[in-house]
């Protein structure tokens, strides 16, 4: 087990070529401050700050797998290695900038995640 977390979010996060220092600041600042918890009268009005949760980070080049042509997807838009490494680590970093808890999966391996889904959210943030 490389990382475990109760109440909080699943980001599963992918990276491309084309990602910066400026897109993974606002990732980092949205993920936090997102009301997607429910206040004491069941609307999503809370973040995950504001609940005291704590992130789940795993990395996932497979978010940019292209599927518009064949059978096989295309992961060329994903960034390489090499790339994505150093901005898993700066994303990571500045998550744990905001103080709250953040686990980590193994980033590039093979990995089983499971996820117990409070509620029917999921989102796709993009920048």
């Amino acid at each position: 087990m490389t990382g475990e977390i109760g109440r909080g979010l699943l980001l599963l996060v992918g990276f491309t070529g084309s990602d910066t220092e400026e897109a993974l600041a606002w990732m980092a600042d949205r993920v936090v401050g997102l009301r997607v918890f429910t206040d004491e009268e069941g609307k999503m009005n809370r973040s995950v700050e504001e609940v005291d949760g704590a992130l789940l980070v795993v990395s996932q080049f497979t978010l940019y797998g292209d599927t518009r042509k064949g059978r096989r997807p295309s992961f060329i838009e994903a960034a390489r290695p090499e790339v994505a490494t150093p901005l898993y680590e700066r994303f990571l970093e500045m998550l744990r900038e905001t103080g709250r808890r953040v686990e980590t999966g193994e980033f590039g391996a093979m990995m089983d995640v499971e996820l117990v889904n409070d509620g029917p959210v999921t989102l796709i943030l993009e920048r």
